[in-house]
């Protein structure tokens, strides 16, 4: 919906509140004029059930409303003495329409000092179950999200059974835009396996001033710009089309900024013609082709030998030929350095390769580009020859009316020789070179796109061990950014919490013998 839709929704749904409220204004005290003002009304109607006025913000907050405003259906109804459970039932199975009935045909007796408190242990259960929905959700959505890795593309730096915590202001929290949806889980319900949302109505993309850029070699959590799959790991086929904010979450590293020129020469990334450094903790892989002396080899054996373990992949060609995927640079250091290889040697991808974006036969991953970056404002030429790098931009992105006629490019009905960027794009590559989907096979990502910054790992499990082996101790409670290799503050995290409940006990027992 644009933002003329969404005003004339408001203001319906503001008439639709008037015709089904104003007798019970004038029947609490107030003017019949007051139901009929936006926000003011809100307002109003707080003071009427006897709730706070702050209330009325979260009236307004999206996936939030969908809670609180069945609360104020069932808040205004038991103000006028509609205390039943058949009342309750029937403003919520009415979506409020209830109070109509109760605004025109029912003797209006307000209690102005009705009790707030519930009735029974269930209701008081129920009241802090939503109170604390709200807040988790509003956590969730504004603040900081939890996210869990479930592919090894930035392994080493980001290993697949990482648990993070996702912060949403540091690049601007992102309003929600999908409105109807279960608060706290993404695009499907948890067991059920159904549809989590409804795809209308979207509000427009917004999002808060954020509190710093997007900066190369930040590792940031996005929406996959060309998510149509039904499931995240289900490829079969199935297309289903979703809105931005509940397209599949990825985390990848921005290696292209708006305004860049980026190119990949020989596996390494370059950014207006000079060589990206990456920062010390993130471990860049590639494949290798290892060949031994024909000696004893036994591959899994000397990994281990070496410490080189995590997402690290074999495949024999030969007796004495084997490729080795996921190594780092210097893994394959300590690795040539043993007596049984004979020659180990970084594969490079030299043949052009058709799934690499924009699918022009001309590159391929690990020699790609040059690709500019798109900024917002700025303006490129458009021609035969630049068009596919753009056109997911002009139709999807910025959605406007794209349509080719030979040589003759339109936009909107016009013939367009340019195009002005409406918003910034970026470029997202995993640290493992050879085995992660990112930008170089689907393009650009959106600014409206981005999600958050992931800031912390709190629990980290890997999926080949048991029991306790199976806890990463060294990487709990470790900053996923910053300098020098990972620290953990986990040991700090323990004392911090033994000093809390010690200094509760203590204040408790003191309390008992004053």
């Amino acid at each position: 919906m644009t933002l003329l839709q969404w005003f004339i929704f408001f203001l319906i749904v503001q008439v639709v509140h008037f015709a089904g409220t104003w007798k019970l204004y004038e029947a609490a005290g107030h003017k019949r004029w007051e139901a009929l003002v936006p926000v003011y009304n809100a307002i109003v109607l707080m003071k009427i059930i006897g709730r706070p006025t702050w209330w009325t913000i979260l009236l307004f907050v999206p996936v939030v409303n969908l809670i609180m405003i069945p609360v104020v259906w069932v808040e205004t109804i038991r103000s006028f003495g509609k205390n039943s459970t058949t009342d309750t039932v029937l403003v919520l199975a009415t979506f409020g329409f209830y109070t109509y009935y109760i605004n025109y045909s029912q003797k209006l007796e307000y209690i102005s000092d009705r009790s707030l408190t519930a009735r029974s242990k269930a209701g008081d259960t129920i009241s802090s179950l939503l109170f604390a929905v709200v807040v988790a959700t509003l956590v969730h959505t504004y603040v900081m999200q939890p996210f869990t890795i479930p592919t090894a593309s930035l392994e080493k730096s980001l290993l697949i059974g990482d648990f993070l915590f996702v912060s949403k202001f540091h690049y601007g929290a992102r309003t929600p835009m999908t409105t109807v949806a279960l608060p706290m889980v993404h695009d499907t319900i948890p067991v059920l396996h159904k549809k989590s949302y409804m795809k209308w109505p979207q509000l427009p993309y917004f999002r808060f001033p954020a509190l710093q850029k997007i900066e190369r070699n930040d590792i940031v959590v996005f929406n996959w710009p060309v998510d149509t799959v039904y499931k995240f790991f289900d490829r079969s086929g199935k297309r289903f089309d979703k809105p931005i904010d509940k397209k599949s979450n990825y985390v990848k590293r921005c290696v292209g900024i708006p305004g860049d020129s980026l190119s990949i020469k020989d596996g390494y990334v370059y950014n207006n013609g000079k060589l990206l450094v990456l920062p010390e903790r993130a471990k860049p892989q590639y494949s290798y082709s290892v060949a031994t002396d024909g000696g004893s080899f036994d591959p899994t054996y000397l990994l281990k030998e070496l410490h080189i373990t995590d997402g690290v992949y074999i495949d024999q060609r030969t007796p004495n030929t084997y490729i080795f995927a996921a190594l780092t640079e210097e893994s394959a250091g300590r690795l040539k350095a043993n007596p049984i290889v004979k020659s180990i040697t970084r594969n490079i991808d030299k043949s052009p390769d058709p799934t690499v974006f924009p699918q022009n036969d001309k590159w391929n991953k690990d020699n790609y580009g040059p690709i500019y970056i798109p900024q917002e404002g700025k303006t490129v030429t458009l021609n035969p020859e630049t068009l596919p790098f753009y056109k997911m931009i002009i139709t999807d992105y910025e959605n406007n009316d794209l349509k080719v006629n030979g040589n003759e490019i339109r936009i909107n009905g016009k013939v367009a020789t340019s195009y002005t960027f409406k918003q910034d794009y970026y470029w997202m590559m995993g640290d493992n070179r050879h085995n992660s989907e990112d930008s170089r096979y689907w393009g650009f990502v959106p600014e409206n796109h981005i999600v958050g910054k992931p800031v912390f790992i709190w629990l980290s499990l890997d999926q080949h061990e048991k029991g306790l082996n199976k806890i990463r101790w060294e990487r709990m409670f470790t900053t996923v950014s910053g300098d020098g290799q990972p620290y953990s503050y986990f040991k700090f995290f323990l004392i911090a919490l033994a000093a809390y409940f010690g200094i509760t006990f203590f204040l408790n027992k003191r309390k008992e013998n004053a």
